[in-house]
């Protein structure tokens, strides 16, 4: 089996790549990221998956390389950054509250034997109940979430600020959309099923 390797020392990743039982190992990616609003939020994902990838080709020139990136935009498209502390993650999620926005996860598998590139994304939208000061303050202070995009986890606490979730995979909102991973493993020769 070829040589699986995560761009990604996110501990989240990791827990979702482990769920298709396949061996890999992950990689810090050597990558700026910039975000550049006047850029479709889809096609920024993807891009900055693709960069993540191809900065780690020198280093495992025969391995299939997994990328991802995350964009959390509110509802007028403009992205949404981490908090940093806690009176601007305050400010964040006040601003959010009893309304709808979407997280984009971006996706590339690079096969950096043959060069092959294959890239994707996927949405997932969360509406925010109508919190009180207080209960946002009471979140920050228990989960700390300042490192996040949009100041929450999802994967953690942060399901309570939720009144409801869509799209089309969860784990997209978590940082690595397996369904769509599954399908491009497959077109790279892994079947996750027959290993």
């Amino acid at each position: 089996m070829r040589r699986i390797v995560l761009a990604s020392t996110s501990p989240y990743r990791q827990q979702l790549l482990r769920q298709l039982q396949l061996p890999f190992i992950t990689a810090a990616p050597d990558f700026i990221e910039k975000i550049d609003p006047s850029v479709a939020p889809a096609l920024l994902v993807r891009h900055l998956a693709l960069g993540k990838a191809q900065s780690l080709t020198e280093s495992y020139p025969d391995a299939l390389i997994i990328g991802s990136d995350q964009l959390f935009v509110d509802q007028r498209g403009r992205p949404v950054g981490k908090g940093g502390d806690i009176e601007t993650a305050f400010q964040q999620l006040k601003q959010m509250r009893g309304k709808t926005h979407c997280f984009y996860t971006g996706l590339a598998l690079l096969d950096s034997r043959s060069g092959a590139v294959q890239t994707d994304y996927a949405t997932f939208s969360v509406t925010f109940r109508k919190l009180s000061d207080d209960q946002i303050y009471n979140y920050l202070q228990r989960e700390k979430p300042f490192d996040c995009a949009g100041s929450f986890k999802i994967e953690g606490l942060g399901i309570a600020l939720m009144e409801k979730m869509a799209g089309e995979d969860y784990n997209s909102l978590i940082g690595l959309p397996l369904i769509k991973l599954v399908s491009m493993l497959e077109i790279a020769g892994v079947e996750v099923l027959d290993s």
